[in-house]
């Protein structure tokens, strides 16, 4: 018996092999599409640009090798680098907890039964999805200049302020972030779903302990949110490194007035596509890539005495 049960076990097995192999042969001609994809739009150009940081290259030559001379003189004798630098760390160090906090604010206030919840959610998403257009950041340009809605209504309350606050070197800076703050529709919808997930006994359970509402939001509500917290801050982290457009429309490319809005995006960009350097363009890339995985580490390494996950309750 044992020896036709086997028979039988590796006949099956034969005629279960092809089949295998055409599920698999299958997969792969489906996944083509995304391995071609990933080989010559993602990884083919990241390992170009690599081998390029590492040479001299301008559009009219061919690459020479030069070592690290371009990280070298980034960090040496590159004083604009350095500005660059300063801009978009002030910008991410200031812009991304407001958009954070906003949204939680926001989240809060609509999980409290507002009615029409629905229409709420979509026009506070709205500028997530319009905030990086040229339109949009032509329409800032218009509302911070120098006759702009912003002036126009400080002068209704009595204060005169003639300038443009974007050719302003002190304030230009400050009307992206409030533009960056402004698209906070993607965070807040994801603070919305956690709150919706909270279970209520936890706040009948706080309410019996005689917590009041501060007591609540910071010893119920916050720890919940935890992951959402860290997930929203590493997303705004990473996009606040990379943008460009509000940037470049509000000052036509150049980064000013006075270098005070040239982020470092925008000065990869002016390196590479301005001036051709397309060497130094790439090490600079890199070394953003290194700014933003080391920014991310750091985060979530700090904040994991603080964020609790299901499984940790």
């Amino acid at each position: 018996m044992s020896v036709v049960g086997t028979s039988s076990a590796n006949a099956l097995a034969r005629k279960a092999r092809p089949l295998l192999n055409q599920d698999t042969a299958a997969a792969y001609l489906f996944l083509a599409p995304f391995l071609v994809g990933l080989v010559l739009i993602v990884a083919g150009p990241m390992l170009t640009s690599l081998y390029l940081s590492f040479t001299n290259y301008t559009a009219a030559g061919t690459p020479s090798w030069v070592g690290l001379d371009n990280y070298i003189r980034a960090l040496t004798a590159d004083a604009r680098f350095w500005r660059a630098a300063r801009v978009t760390g002030l910008y991410v160090v200031i812009s991304v907890p407001l958009v954070v906090a906003f949204a939680l604010m926001l989240a809060l206030l609509l999980n409290r039964g507002v009615k029409g919840l629905s229409i709420y959610r979509a026009i506070f998403y709205v500028p997530s999805l319009i905030g990086g257009s040229v339109a949009i950041a032509l329409l800032w340009r218009r509302i911070f200049g120098a006759d702009g809605i912003v002036n126009s209504g400080l002068e209704l309350i009595g204060i005169q302020w003639t300038a443009s606050w974007i050719g302003t070197p002190s304030t230009a800076l400050i009307t992206l972030i409030v533009l960056h703050a402004w698209q906070f529709g993607s965070a807040m919808i994801i603070f919305l779903a956690g709150l919706r997930q909270i279970p209520a006994n936890l706040y009948e359970a706080a309410s019996i302990d005689g917590a009041n509402r501060v007591q609540k939001f910071f010893f119920v509500t916050l720890p919940m949110l935890g992951p959402l917290v860290l997930f929203n801050t590493v997303m705004n982290t990473i996009g606040s490194f990379q943008a460009f457009n509000s940037a470049y429309i509000m000052s036509n490319g150049s980064g000013g007035p006075a270098d005070s809005t040239l982020f470092y995006t925008l000065y990869l960009y002016q390196q590479g596509f301005v001036n051709f350097n397309f060497g130094y363009a790439s090490a600079l890339g890199w070394m953003l890539i290194v700014a933003i995985a080391t920014s991310v580490a750091l985060l979530v390494l700090s904040t994991r005495r603080f964020i609790h996950y299901g499984e940790d309750a």
